[in-house]
């Protein structure tokens, strides 16, 4: 195997037919930067023949320094029965002025004989030809080898032909797709080996995950000989998505100890996926491996203990190297191992069998009884621990809330809270009108407190969820809420539960104001 492994993004090009998914030309300027920052070789960005967009993208990414990556576009052989000179979109190819381009073409007979209809000499003439043509304007070539897998099982000669008519006019890179995403492993390593071996030209892999099987297909090809890996980041894409490059990489450099992106940059992994999720408008996938916030969750008690031990006995490697880290999750199921570390970070006189571990154990457990669930509030948590420690400070205390709710009209706030606070043993009344109960509430404390406690400015609330606990009980059923704010350092959720979602919002409410003051007072 080679000891470098080019990492091919093509998130901005087949990652943009994701459903969903749609990048402005602003949007892959800062996906372009992101990836280069993490040090990807090759970036192809889309078809400048395909649409105005795509062309006006090609304009403005010639204005970036770039550090690491070739922006590289992409595009088809000629058409059928003309010159490559000729052809429109190949004219647009070399109009986006890209040191790289890459080019499919079918690999696959059935493809030319029933999609192209076409003869199966004429589809390798276009592949010569326009890879010879691009050659000649001084290009480097990829050569996207169609339908590969499913061509060579269909009918091996002609898809070695199709290699060959690449190779042979020039071609700088022989890619192999996995177009259907339904082959294995096995298959891609054996395919894969025969092509290292026949052809003097480099050999890259392009995988798509219709079975799954797109990231373990793109490291078997790596370990025939494959030196180019396309993917995109996260695995967004048409269909069941492409191979995943946030899993790709790491897997390469980490696992096969091969050189892929800076060994720097690996750190920054997490941060790019998310971001890429996040301009995407594509829900992040937590469950991700090496970069999802699960990754390095762990909540069962017995794991917890293990992992405070030695990591290795639960990690498969450090999560900082990826730019995550490891979050310990406060359940039920936690037992005192796992609360130890948060308890001590209040008072680091506890141990293990302390009496106020113990209680606290049962008081949480007490509270997932109800239907609380800290692992996505842990500040509820937090406010929680130093209230039974007996080490929080009492900023607030609710005498009565009162909401009204009126018949909403156009444009105007539909209800109306009164609260009344004891602060420092004096009462404290105020009102406000909200878009809602939740949010009248949400306003009324903010003016009876923000004066006394300036800091309640600067909070915003982000998010608003709620979960129905026990359906089966139709109106009568708890509610769980979830909140989550922020300020200009941070954000943080929290949670309150009861029948009565104003008051389980108001739970949750007052937990996120207690949270930051005591975060502050600290």
């Amino acid at each position: 195997m080679s000891k470098k492994v080019i990492a091919y993004d093509s998130t901005l090009r087949d990652g943009a037919q994701a459903q969903g998914v749609s990048f402005t030309v602003e949007d892959k300027l800062k996906v372009v930067q992101q990836l280069d920052n993490l040090g990807v070789s090759y970036i192809e960005a889309g078809n400048p023949g395909s649409n105005p967009k795509d062309l006006a993208f090609f304009e403005r990414v010639s204005e970036l320094n770039l550090k690491h990556a070739k922006i590289i576009a992409f595009g088809s052989t000629r058409k059928i029965g003309i010159k490559a000179a000729d052809d429109h979109n190949l004219k647009s190819l070399l109009s986006a002025n890209t040191e790289a381009v890459a080019i499919f073409g079918k690999s696959w007979d059935y493809q030319v004989t029933d999609i192209l209809r076409t003869k199966l000499e004429e589809n390798l003439a276009m592949i010569s030809d326009t890879i010879a043509y691009l050659k000649q304007q001084g290009k480097e070539v990829v050569f996207d080898a169609e339908h590969f897998f499913d061509g060579y099982k269909a009918n091996a000669d002609y898809a070695m032909l199709s290699l060959k008519a690449a190779a042979d006019a020039g071609a700088d890179v022989l890619c192999l797709c996995d177009t259907n995403g339904g082959t294995f492993p096995e298959e891609v390593f054996q395919l894969t080996q025969k092509v290292v071996e026949a052809f003097g030209t480099q050999v890259g892999i392009h995988c798509h995950n219709d079975c799954e099987m797109a990231v373990a297909n793109s490291i078997a090809a790596v370990k025939a000989g494959a030196v180019q890996v396309q993917g995109t980041i996260n695995g967004i894409g048409e269909r069941c998505g492409n191979a995943n490059l946030s899993s790709i990489i790491p897997n390469v450099q980490l696992k096969l100890g091969m050189d892929c992106i800076p060994a720097s940059q690996m750190v920054n992994l997490t941060t790019v996926s998310k971001f890429v999720s996040e301009i995407g408008g594509v829900p992040f996938n937590e469950k991700a491996p090496y970069v999802g916030s699960d990754a390095f969750s762990h909540k069962g008690g017995m794991h917890i203990d293990a992992v405070n031990k030695n990591p290795i006995s639960y990690e498969h490697i450090e999560p900082s190297q990826v730019g995550n880290e490891r979050h310990t999750l406060v359940s039920e199921v936690a037992g005192r191992s796992a609360l130890l570390a948060k308890l001590q970070e209040v008072d680091p006189s506890l141990t293990k069998e302390s009496d106020d571990t113990k209680r606290v154990l049962e008081h949480l457990k007490a509270l997932e009884h109800e239907g609380y669930q800290f692992e996505n509030a842990e500040q509820s948590f937090d406010v929680r621990v130093r209230q039974l420690l007996g080490k929080s400070q009492t900023y607030f205390k609710l005498v009565k809330y009162n909401i009204s709710i009126k018949e909403p009209g156009l444009g105007e706030s539909n209800s109306k809270a009164i609260v009344s606070f004891l602060v420092n043993s004096e009462t404290v009344n105020a009102e406000a009108e909200g878009d809602g109960p939740v949010d009248a509430l949400d306003r009324a404390m903010r003016n009876a407190l923000r004066e006394i406690y300036p800091a309640i400015k600067e909070v915003k609330l982000t998010d608003y969820k709620v979960r129905v606990l026990d359906s089966n009980l139709a109106t009568a059923a708890k509610v769980r809420v979830i909140i989550e704010s922020s300020d200009a350092k941070s954000s943080w959720s929290t949670t309150g539960v009861s029948t009565d979602i104003i008051e389980a919002s108001w739970i949750a409410l007052q937990d996120a104001i207690e949270y930051k003051l005591m975060r502050d007072t600290d």
